[in-house]
Parts: C-alpha cells; structure tokens; sequence
C-alpha cells in the first residue's frame, strides 16, 4: 500500500466502526450500514480516526480512493446525523397525507398514489405541500426522494407538480392570443 489518504475520516462518540478484511461496518444512533472494500483498497483504523489507502497510483485506484473515503464518510454521517431531503408541492389541489407510515398524494390524477415505506426510510409530512424523507443512507434517501418526484416532475409552463425544496424550474412563455 503506497498512498494513504490525505483527509482522515473523523468518528464521532456514539458510533462503532468495525473492519474487516472485505467490508467496513458503521454502527451508531440512527442504524447500521456497510459497504464492501474493493479490491487494491485498504482501510484502517488509527485512534478516532479511520484512513483509506491504495495499492497504487492506477487511475482505477485512485478513483476507487476518492469514492470508498466519500462512502465511508457518508456512512458515519449517516448513522450520526442522518440525511434528508426535502420536496415541495406545487399546484392548486396538490396535496400530501400520511397514512401510517406511507404517504398519499392528490396530484391531479383520477385516483390518490400510494407511496409505501422502505426500511430504513421515514416520511415527514409537516405541511400538506411539504414532504421530508429521512434517513441514514445517503444513497436510498435519494433514491426514494427522485422517484416520488418521478411521480409528477414540475412541468415548465405553470411550474405545476413536485420539485426538490430551492430547484430552480425554467419556466417556458405559453401562447400569445393575437
């Protein structure tokens, strides 16, 4: 192993970093997580921090650097804080409601979508026009929010439908009456 990691992975109190020869596990407050170490990758765990180092100066290894110290970093901050996003509601009559623990959107279409609950996964519904998905993988709280704005994107004339909290939507000039 030649090159460590210039950025040490600081762990905070609370959360439980185990390391094993092909996986890294990440235990704290908000849940567990791992990821697979791939290979000509090394990481190690010195005092509270954790670093990352690489077989070699390939370009495959110092990309798969870069991407398993990100991975591993979102995963402490995963298990620690957590990760949300946040979507609005935009459009007369849209509107969202919990229903236990899935959501129920009124977006204009003939029947209410039912977007159901994933382990691991927490929606908040503060505000009929606000929904918040939580949680500690960053990658699954993306996911899941992109497919419920999959449901009904903003479209570009009226800036109608459902769109992430602060995106900017372009808006086009419908047509002009002579």
């Amino acid at each position: 192993m030649s090159r460590i990691g210039k950025m040490p992975i600081n762990v905070p109190t609370g959360v439980e970093v185990t390391i094993e020869p092909t996986e890294v596990k990440v235990k704290g407050p908000k849940g567990q997580l791992s990821e697979k170490i791939p290979h000509g990758i090394k990481v190690i765990k010195e005092d509270n921090q954790i670093l990352v180092q690489r077989q070699s100066d390939s370009k495959l290894h110092r990309s798969l650097h870069g991407l398993m110290r990100t991975l591993i970093s979102n995963m402490v901050i995963g298990v620690s804080e957590g990760f949300s996003k946040t979507l609005e509601i935009v459009g007369v009559g849209y509107r969202a409601t919990k229903k236990g623990n899935d959501i129920e959107l009124a977006i204009g279409y003939s029947h209410p979508v039912i977007v159901k609950q994933v382990e691991g996964i927490e929606f908040e519904v503060p505000a009929p026009t606000k929904i918040i998905v939580k949680g500690a993988n960053k990658q699954v709280v993306g996911e899941i929010a992109a497919n419920i704005r999959r449901i009904r994107p903003p479209e570009p004339y009226k800036g109608k439908g459902i769109k992430y909290e602060g995106e900017y939507i372009r808006r086009k000039v419908g047509k002009t009456a002579k």
